[in-house]
């Protein structure tokens, strides 16, 4: 019994373990604020106008990567490396956020309403300023304190834009008792703008002003480009059902089985706590050679697997629930987590093993298996939705996990073997550092 004690006592002073306990915490209660959110939310639109709003949402989440250049994993990969450097990465990413959202927002003024058959050109401005521009600026800041492992810092920043989220939220309830999705991405707008001031004012406490080198930025363009394309690969296989559902007019279907996908996000926040406390020793691990990385990785592997399984349990155990706190127009939402309720399990698995192919540089790979995963995505919607519905929608989006699950896996075994070879670059990296 002494024994286990000391087992626990020295797993709670380890920093991962640290990290991951403020994370946890943070997306604990960021859950139960999210929980609170969804359930105003879909009582405030109702299932159709959810729908619309889920649609164009997703429209402009496949191109938010693009508005930061991935200036959050180039922050964490070099200052990482040269804390000096923090304030010049900073700068430079806000510098690109904002000049990306205003091409952004001109381009889906006019493509936004033909992707999804939606007539209203302004939501999608709104969103992507929302989106592209504020939680970008958000998340950034959020990145800062992650890369100086302050995870505490990183779960207050992500509960305060849940919170502003829903304070916006009660106020259209109490205000106007149902709303367009027009009407709700303004308030998105100003959640997101409050949480992106605070964001700004706490990382110029901690590293000082921003300052701008617009020569590292041409520098480092190419690199953030491929971080970003990873991001909208990654949108893609998460996202581009909603935005065909839209497209063949199944906004209704498209509102319950986007809330029960979002039940399926929010319940994956201890997977994705572990995974952001993982990934700065990651890059850390990875110039003290790759087998140290892979260790990691599968360790964090199996731990996601055991959260996964839990969570799918729990998942079917309160599904019933949910269309009483609802609505009875969202009753479908059942059945859709039925479907749904095994993502979590697959999604541990690829998001630690993408993210020990991240951090030990090895992104290309990561980025060519999300490739893979989002073309077979697209096709298998393409083909399913039109003849199933959003059952379809709901089966394409477990193929796509559980594929990129064994790609990156796959890969990431591969790396680790070639890094073994006598003489191979990787190796020859390794000893370098």
């Amino acid at each position: 019994m002494a024994h286990i004690r000391g087992q626990i006592g020295r797993l709670l002073q380890h920093r991962v373990s640290r990290n991951a306990s403020w994370i946890f915490a943070g997306q604990g209660a960021n859950f139960l604020l999210q929980a609170g959110y969804f359930v105003l939310l879909a009582r405030l639109l109702g299932v159709r106008e959810y729908g619309v709003f889920a649609g164009a949402f997703a429209v402009v989440n496949l191109v938010t990567p693009y508005s930061a250049l991935g200036a959050g994993m180039l922050f964490m990969r070099y200052v990482t490396a040269d804390r000096s450097r923090a304030a010049v990465y900073w700068g430079n990413s806000l510098a690109v956020t904002v000049s990306a959202t205003l091409l952004i927002a001109a381009a889906l003024f006019f493509g936004g309403p033909a992707l999804t058959k939606t007539h209203d050109h302004l939501i999608f401005v709104v969103l992507v300023v929302a989106n592209c521009l504020f939680s970008q600026i958000a998340n950034l800041g959020s990145l800062v304190f992650q890369t100086f492992e302050k995870m505490r810092w990183t779960a207050i920043l992500s509960l305060i834009s849940s919170l502003a989220r829903l304070l916006i939220l009660i106020v259209m309830q109490v205000t106007l008792h149902h709303a367009t999705a027009l009407q709700w991405s303004v308030g998105v707008l100003i959640a997101s703008g409050c949480a992106a001031g605070l964001s700004m004012i706490w990382v110029k406490s901690e590293i000082g002003s921003a300052a701008i080198e617009r020569k590292l930025i041409f520098q480092r363009i190419r690199e953030g480009f491929g971080f970003s394309f990873a991001g909208t690969t990654q949108a893609a296989y998460n996202d581009v059902d909603k935005v065909m559902l839209s497209h063949y007019g199944l906004n209704r279907e498209n509102g319950f089985y986007t809330l029960a996908y979002r039940v399926i996000d929010f319940a994956t926040t201890p997977i994705v706590g572990l995974d952001s406390a993982v990934l700065p020793r990651f890059f850390r691990l990875s110039h003290e050679g790759m087998g140290k990385v892979v260790r990691l990785a599968l360790r964090s592997a199996g731990i996601s697997v055991l959260m996964g399984l839990g969570i799918a349990l729990g998942v079917l155990l309160i599904a019933p629930v949910i269309p009483h706190m609802v609505g009875r127009d969202f009753s479908g939402v059942l059945v859709a987590l039925r479907w749904l309720c095994w993502i979590p399990v697959l999604r541990g698995i690829h998001r630690m093993t993408g993210g020990a192919l991240t951090g030990s540089g090895n992104q290309n790979y990561r980025t060519a298996a999300q490739v893979i995963v989002a073309i077979a995505n697209f096709l298998l919607n393409l083909w399913w939705i039109p003849a199933y519905g959003w059952i379809g929608a709901a089966w394409s989006s477990v193929a796509s996990d559980g594929l990129l699950a064994v790609l990156n896996s796959l890969m990431l075994l591969w790396v680790w073997r070639r890094s073994s070879l006598p003489g191979s670059r990787v190796l020859a990296e390794e000893r370098a550092y």
